[in-house]
């Protein structure tokens, strides 16, 4: 395979998750997931906001898609809802809910879109967390179950998979830090939940025969702010990178990841045969990435930042935030992108994806039909540019998706935060969508001779 530049096309496309999305939480035999649980619990969610309609793009998928149609894009990544295909999380399938996707895929296709269809974007089926969820192995065994019934529904159409998004908030801010769902604040668990996830992303590849299968991982670059916190640093980086990288790349955990989790060498729960199945397990790696992590030398004192639990086993831990940042917080560094993707493809060789990529503004105001977010246009160009500078470089990069098309139900944060290409009026019963200026703006880049030009068959290799 020929290492691509800047001179081959790069794929552009849109991407969102269902439970951000799709609203009907109760409809068509949905049954209930981790968030809607997690929601309902008083303190868990900014405002006290819930996915019960999102952005009811269950009922206006129509609308949807055609907003994705007049962005000009390539490709349109995508999450299935687990609990409304298998509404206790085996067994009994919902033949309704895969009704919904057919129309999503089938709509996306007379529009000349590519569909990137991701199993698991975080909405676990509660009853397979009332069984104790990503904590035991019997769930990795039901995600094989479940990938199997969308790809015989679907398989035909799509062929561009994801297994999971973003597993380490999954394992991590769910099991360990508490901070996402399930909300279970028990350290070390996450570690048990990280293993369950890469095995259910390996086996579930025998589910889906004849397709590009990948992950999509949330790596971040981890910079030490002095060199005193190197060795917190590379606490973090075994947590956040290498605990993923080390069993995808080499079928290993490496030794200071097992000095972190000495759960990961207990036969009793990484048995005889599971990192040999999780070794090659991708054919392409899709890369997520806001900010780069600045660990320091932790003192103990001031405010915590909301993602320092999430790393058990790494003692005396402070995350710094520089500036800029985005509404959210995050430190604003398309450098730390560049040199993601640069060293991403010397550890893997794997195709690259950016899955997401984006930035949370204050820009609820419409003003004269218009949302003038002109500082998401500054970080989308920069981090683009970051994305030229290292294709230039030799990192095969194949795609780069946006975060997202509409403002949605951003989790813990509710809807105080707003990612979208397309404004979402909360206050309208018809939940409006107004397109934006970044809209406009990244319709234009596709349409432009160096943006997106139909390349289909996004990771055909």
């Amino acid at each position: 395979m020929t290492t691509p530049t800047t001179s081959s096309p790069l794929a552009l496309g849109v991407a969102t998750a269902s439970y951000q999305i799709e609203g009907a939480v109760a409809e068509d035999g949905r049954g209930p997931s981790i968030w809607d649980t997690f929601t309902a619990e008083p303190g868990r969610v900014v405002g006290g906001d819930d996915g019960v309609d999102a952005c009811d793009s269950y009922h206006r998928v129509e609308d949807d898609i055609a907003l994705i149609r007049g962005l000009g894009v390539d490709a349109y990544r995508f999450s299935l809802a687990w609990p409304r295909i298998l509404p206790e999380g085996r067994g009994r399938v919902e033949t309704r809910g895969l009704d919904y996707y057919e129309r999503l895929v089938d709509g996306l296709l007379e529009a000349g879109i590519e569909p990137v269809a991701t199993l698991y974007h975080w909405d676990l089926p509660q009853a397979l967390e009332d069984e104790g969820g990503w904590l035991e192995r019997r769930t990795a065994e039901a995600f094989v179950d479940y990938a199997g019934v969308a790809h015989q529904r679907l398989g035909d159409r799509v062929t561009s998979w994801a297994t999971h998004n973003e597993p380490w908030c999954a394992a991590y801010l769910g099991y360990a830090a508490g901070v996402h769902a399930p909300g279970r604040s028990e350290g070390a668990a996450g570690h048990r939940a990280a293993h369950h996830l890469l095995l259910g992303h390996a086996w579930a590849r025998e589910a889906l025969p004849g397709a590009h299968v990948g992950i999509v991982l949330n790596l971040a670059p981890v910079w030490p702010e002095s060199p005193e916190a190197a060795d917190v640093a590379d606490g973090v980086d075994a947590i956040r990178n290498r605990v993923w990288l080390g069993p995808l790349v080499d079928g290993a955990y490496d030794e200071r990841m097992l000095a972190i989790a000495p759960v990961l060498a207990d036969p009793g729960l990484v048995r005889p045969g599971d990192l040999d199945a999780i070794k090659g397990s991708a054919d392409w790696l899709g890369i997520n990435y806001y900010t780069p992590i600045r660990p320091a030398l932790g003192t103990g004192e001031g405010e915590p930042h909301p993602e320092q639990g999430a790393y058990p086993g790494v003692e005396r831990l402070d995350l710094v935030v520089r500036e800029p940042r985005t509404d959210i917080g995050w430190e604003i560094e398309p450098r730390g992108l560049e040199e993601l993707l640069v060293e991403t493809h010397r550890r893997t060789g794997l195709p690259l994806v950016i899955t997401e990529n984006g930035a949370a503004c204050a820009d609820t105001e419409v003003v004269d039909g218009r949302v003038e977010d002109t500082d998401r246009i500054d970080y989308l160009r920069d981090h683009l540019a970051a994305v030229d500078r290292a294709r230039d470089a030799g990192a095969d990069v194949r795609g780069y998706f946006v975060w997202t098309l509409l403002d949605n139900f951003e989790w813990a944060e509710g809807y105080a935060k707003t990612f979208g290409l397309v404004h979402v009026d909360r206050s309208s019963p018809s939940l409006t969508r107004t397109p934006k200026a970044s809209y406009h703006w990244f319709a234009e880049q596709v349409a432009a001779p160096a943006g997106g030009r139909g390349a289909a068959g996004l990771l055909t290799p």
